[in-house]
């Protein structure tokens, strides 16, 4: 069972990436860090998520969020899978299992009658400052980036605008001009 919490310390982390690279979690400091794990590359509800996810990619990085996709397979997959269907966003290779077991993904479920391990779709908010500030377990695709992008944005509210207000007349006066009005229409409705 995984020691995460919300409001607690992520531990950093370094994974291989997509594209060569390797990911580290505290050289993302300074930003949202948006880590969805889902099962294999290239599936049905693991491709609709990734697509969202690109969808909204743009909307993540105006708020100054990384989103990075995890999953077991190998970086030749997620290097297909992202040319594919042309996702923007680092995916990161867990082949060990070491960050899938950090945020306790992996799970016993059913496939077809047969119980296989296997990672159970989940999505964390990492902070600014490298604390959990959200998780979602057993997430349904439909939607889930659009709500993920919600909670990016209830973390970091751009400044409102203040709306110049109205000065509403006095109650008294408005009364007033109502009540001549009307009397005005019943002398002329007399002639």
């Amino acid at each position: 069972m995984s020691k995460l919490a919300p409001g607690k310390k992520v531990p950093d982390f370094s994974l291989p990436a997509t594209g060569g690279k390797q990911m580290k979690l505290s050289a993302l400091k300074g930003h949202d860090v948006v880590l969805y794990f889902y099962p294999k590359d290239d599936t049905p509800g693991c491709t609709l998520e990734g697509k969202d996810f690109r969808n909204l990619h743009a909307a993540f990085r105006r708020k100054g969020a990384v989103i990075l996709g995890v999953s077991r397979d190998s970086l030749k997959s997620h290097d297909k899978f992202c040319q594919k269907y042309g996702l923007d966003f680092d995916l990161l290779s867990d082949e060990d299992e070491r960050l899938c077991k950090l945020f306790d993904v992996i799970k016993m479920k059913n496939m077809y009658g047969k119980k296989v391990r296997g990672i159970e779709r989940s999505t964390f908010l990492i902070g600014k400052d490298g604390s959990l500030r959200r998780e979602w377990r057993k997430v349904k695709v439909e939607g889930h980036a659009a709500e993920v992008l919600q909670a990016v944005d209830a973390a970091d509210p751009e400044p409102a605008k203040a709306k110049p207000k109205k000065k509403a007349a006095p109650k008294k006066k408005v009364r007033a001009k109502k009540a001549a009005g009307k009397k005005q229409t019943a002398k002329r409705s007399r002639k």
